[in-house]
């Protein structure tokens, strides 16, 4: 529980603003003794009292208290002194520019909070064997190419994932989500076990399928139970904690230079996540939108929605992904770096793309398809960048990469789960994540070829560049605009959720 005390002697003509209950961060009703209550917002408990005295001279002293508990699992300490802040302040307030543009109440904090942690280890599991497979390629003694048709076959878990995340559509969110992060902690902990590289691959063919559905879902809870101004917000959370899951395994590849087997050490971690995950299983609601009333859907009437962001998911793929994924080999065997440069690289170049990610979320709830646009063309042209210069532009090239880069992420990510109705919005992202993965074997397979022969990956790079290019101008001719618009209003499938009904 937190406390803040105000006093302060105001002009009387103050009082009418301070006595009034409030409609913002928190939204109150006045109980009749001075004290006010919270009706809605993302506390768990509130009380405000005021109390006032005469000053004299058309003044007044004024003691304001205020008790709350934020309503936020997990992060709520990343709050609570802005909170304080705030709600310390006399006056009516306002929305401040580090919370939602819209309102949440309890229950959608509660539920934010807790995705955001499974995000965090899904970060972790979904990065490792990009962090790690060049480690692991020397000690098996494998080439680029070897690695990139490793990466690709890793890509066949999207048939995993198609299953899993229709799964959600039938059985509900919290239960496929929460099974779903426990099986991909165990699998992707056997890659600590692998023979050979082909052993790494098969692993994680299986571990990935679980972690992509378990991602998938927790971007479809978060869209499902933010207002509509503010599911792009929620979108750069999520990724702002995934970054999270993936900087720690970032950190972790010191490791790697304890011994030729020291890669092996990152695959144990994700064993600790089991506990988190039912930890956060205990709190976690249901989704609303699930649990109102909506139709089993099928494609048919979809389909164009699902071809736009099922080539937009490949166009994207085929960069993007050998890009990030071939850096670590880029960096130690065309630049010299150890596994503790890679580190420091990695996390000085990679975490202010946080910036990105909340500006991005910030400008998208005012008009997605120009943030995207612009965030592929600068993203791309940027890390293109830091395959074609040498030392210090490489580390520039990937700041600005990283930051413009990654406002991408919230500008479009919100479109898979906003353009499809609850009964098929599952399937469809599943379907959608599978077009990617095709574009991913297609860039990481071309990609190694190229450098096998040339030996340099930016050979293949550049010619793969050309699919973002097309894909930002896809996004401006072709994308609707869906900020500040309901999933019922994209959906009219799907009836109106009890969004004030609570937990």
């Amino acid at each position: 529980m937190s406390r803040v005390v105000t006093e302060a002697v105001v002009e009387r003509g103050r009082l009418d603003n301070i006595l009034r209950p409030r409609d913002g961060f928190v939204k109150e009703a006045a109980r009749g003794d001075g004290s006010y209550a919270a009706v809605d917002g993302p506390v768990s408990s509130y009380e405000r009292r005021v109390t006032v005295t005469d000053a004299g001279d058309g003044r007044a002293n004024v003691r304001q208290e205020v008790e709350f508990r934020l309503a936020i699992p997990y992060f709520g300490w990343l709050f609570v002194h802005a909170s304080r802040r705030l709600l310390g302040r006399l006056g009516h307030g306002s929305m401040p520019w580090w919370a939602p543009p819209d309102r949440v109440d309890a229950h959608t904090a509660t539920t934010i909070g807790g995705i955001c942690l499974l995000s965090w280890v899904a970060g972790y599991m979904g990065t490792i064997l990009t962090q790690t497979i060049t480690f692991a390629a020397e000690e098996f003694g494998s080439g680029q190419g070897a690695q990139g048709v490793a990466l690709a076959a890793v890509r066949a878990d999207f048939l995993i994932t198609v299953a899993l995340v229709g799964l959600a559509d039938r059985r509900g969110r919290r239960a496929v989500l929460l099974a779903t992060a426990t099986v991909a902690c165990v699998l992707t902990a056997t890659g600590a076990l692998a023979p050979s590289l082909a052993w790494l691959a098969g692993s994680q063919v299986l571990a990935r399928g679980f972690v992509t559905a378990a991602g998938i879902v927790i971007a479809i809870v978060a869209v499902e139970e933010m207002p509509a101004g503010s599911r792009a917000y929620a979108v750069s959370l999520l990724a702002l904690a995934a970054a999270g899951g993936a900087g720690m395994c970032v950190m972790l590849l010191r490791l790697c230079d304890l011994a030729t087997w020291g890669w092996r050490l990152l695959y144990l971690v994700p064993l600790l996540g089991i506990p988190v995950v039912r930890h956060v299983g205990r709190g976690l609601p249901e989704s609303r939108r699930f649990r109102a009333p909506h139709a089993e859907t099928g494609v048919a009437g979809h389909g164009n929605r699902l071809w736009l962001l099922a080539v937009s998911a490949f166009l994207l793929a085929v960069f993007v992904t050998p890009a990030s994924q071939f850096q670590n080999e880029y960096l130690r065997t065309e630049r010299g770096y150890t596994g503790g440069t890679i580190s420091l690289f990695t996390i000085l170049t990679g975490t202010p793309g946080f910036i990105g990610i909340v500006a991005g979320g910030r400008l998208a709830e005012h008009g997605r398809r120009l943030v995207g646009a612009v965030a592929i063309v600068v993203g791309v042209g940027s890390t293109l960048l830091v395959y074609l210069t040498t030392g210090w532009p490489i580390w520039a090239w990937s700041l600005l990469g990283s930051i413009l880069g990654a406002a991408a992420v919230p500008a479009l990510g919100v479109y898979g789960p906003e353009l499809f109705p609850t009964g098929l919005r599952g399937k469809a992202n599943g379907l959608i994540s599978g077009a990617g993965r095709v574009g991913s074997v297609i860039g990481l397979v071309a990609v190694g070829w190229f450098a096998d022969r040339t030996g340099r990956l930016s050979s293949g790079l550049s010619v793969l560049a050309l699919g973002p290019a097309l894909l930002a101008l896809l996004v401006l001719v072709a994308y609707p605009e869906t900020a500040h618009r309901e999933l019922e209003d994209l959906n009219p499938e799907d009836a109106p959720p009890p969004l004030g009904s609570g937990p």
